[in-house]
């Protein structure tokens, strides 16, 4: 392992676990599988990761740290990701006061469509996203290091990323899981709804300091 390799895979270590970490993105990821199957949970994965790299090109481009030192920026930024967040525990609520479970159609397009989308929604307004992609590329970068290092760097943790949320879905999705689920649909929903809810106030009331 070259010296350089090596002061890659501290950044690389720090993203692996922000990005697995249980938050927003891997509930929503998790709960989506067990609810509605395989298809319809990899779509919402691939939708994170794509919101998930857009910021991460932010971050790499010089972007990031203009936002995350110019308080309006943020500020709207957990504003909507916050309203975004109550709206999922909403969601997730309605369906746990629900008197059936929502069809599961996991070849159903539109369904995997919706859940891509939904996906890519939850990460591009999730501040904790950006804020990721500055420490590991701004901070957890060695001195000196190029656009080659941004560039390899931004690749793997971009992989990196994909990979968890893939990951998450898979193991949601087995038959276990779902008949896991269907036991216990309105605790598992209502879990969801509290803890999208409580993320969505925590990013609504938390005080931004400027610089």
């Amino acid at each position: 392992m070259t010296v350089e390799t090596a002061s890659l895979a501290a950044p690389a270590a720090a993203f692996l676990i922000a990005a697995g970490s249980p938050g927003p993105a891997t509930l929503a990821v998790a709960a989506t599988s067990m609810s509605r199957g395989r298809s319809a949970g990899l779509a919402c994965a691939v939708g994170l990761w794509v919101a998930l790299s857009l910021w991460g090109l932010v971050a790499a481009a010089g972007i990031g740290a203009l936002m995350a030192t110019w308080a309006p920026a943020m500020i709207a930024l957990r504003l909507i990701g916050g309203a975004y967040l109550l709206y999922l525990a909403w969601q997730s609520m309605r369906s746990a006061l629900a008197d059936h479970p929502v069809e599961q159609d996991a070849a159903d397009c539109p369904n995997a469509a919706l859940m891509f989308w939904r996906g890519m929604l939850l990460n591009a307004m999730n501040p904790k996203a950006l804020l990721a992609w500055m420490a590991v590329i701004v901070i957890g970068l060695p001195p000196g290091a190029g656009t080659g290092d941004v560039a390899i760097i931004f690749a793997l943790c971009s992989a990196i990323g994909l990979g968890l949320y893939v990951l998450y879905a898979m193991l949601f999705s087995t038959g276990r899981a779902m008949r896991f689920y269907l036991r216990l649909r309105r605790w598992i929903e209502g879990g969801c709804a509290l803890l999208f809810g409580a993320a969505g106030l925590g990013l609504l009331f938390r005080r931004v300091d400027t610089p």
